[in-house]
């Protein structure tokens, strides 16, 4: 997956919190309560990420988890009708996601944590199924490994070095 430097001072983020879960460690005094939080935040045109923030109040678990989506944004690829450029499959440890090019007025088919993370990103039409794994993190991570590894036409035609009517034919 490319890494790039996305600059998101000028951005108009949002953010959306897939899950939040609370987690408990047994010490010899009784119980620590903690939160984690998965929050994924995009722009709508073409930017998304995910993260992970775990602390001992659910907001604060919140927007660490936000700051971490933050840094981890990536670019996506996307053609004309607002779709991906082809088909993929994005995984992520047991968590496999397929990505299908859908027409103009598909809309977005795709469960939760997926739905969360095409809505974010941009996505007008696409179609997901999720494979294996239906663990919320890993689901989302799979994701956006999908997302991220895509390419455009223009990127892979000079790859080849063909042009990109030869590669669309």
């Amino acid at each position: 997956m490319k890494r790039t430097i996305i600059d998101t001072e000028n951005m108009e983020l949002t953010e959306k919190v897939v899950s939040i879960k609370r987690v408990t460690k047994v010490v010899k005094g009784g119980r620590n309560m903690r939160f984690t939080a998965l929050v994924v935040v995009g722009d709508g045109a073409g930017h998304v990420g995910a993260g992970l923030g775990k602390a001992t109040e659910i907001p604060e678990a919140i927007r660490k988890g936000k700051e971490d989506a933050i840094k981890n944004m990536i670019k996506i690829a996307l053609d004309e009708n607002g779709s991906v450029t082809h088909d993929y499959v994005g995984k992520f440890g047991s968590a496999e996601v397929l990505l299908k090019r859908a027409p103009e007025g598909t809309g977005i088919i795709a469960g939760g944590p997926a739905r969360n993370v095409c809505e974010l990103a941009g996505i007008r039409n696409i179609r997901t199924k999720s494979l294996g794994s239906n663990n919320k993190q890993n689901v989302v991570l799979a994701t956006i490994a999908g997302l991220g590894a895509l390419k455009d036409p223009e990127e892979v035609a000079k790859l080849r070095g063909k042009t990109v009517e030869e590669i669309l034919a």
